[in-house]
């Protein structure tokens, strides 16, 4: 799904595919260099943006689990 905007995701959005992705925030931490639980929380808080490319690298992670159709439904739905 590369023509997702990733700034356009919501908060929410972010938590939600990391949850159906069946990832935890310290799951996520391990799998991602550089990465820590703060930011994870902070993005799915809409308390901070993360740099594109971390937000790709996010991204690319939690879709690698899931379906077109699940990923277009969280995205757009919430």
């Amino acid at each position: 799904m590369e023509n997702v905007q990733l700034t356009a995701i919501s908060p929410k959005s972010w938590q939600l595919l990391r949850v159906a992705a069946d990832y935890t925030q310290r799951a996520v931490e391990r799998e991602v260099d550089g990465l820590v639980q703060a930011h994870i929380s902070m993005l799915e808080g809409g308390n901070r943006s993360l740099s594109e490319p971390r937000r790709r690298l996010l991204f690319d992670l939690y879709t690698a689990e899931l379906t077109h159709t699940q990923v277009r439904a969280i995205v757009e739905n919430f």
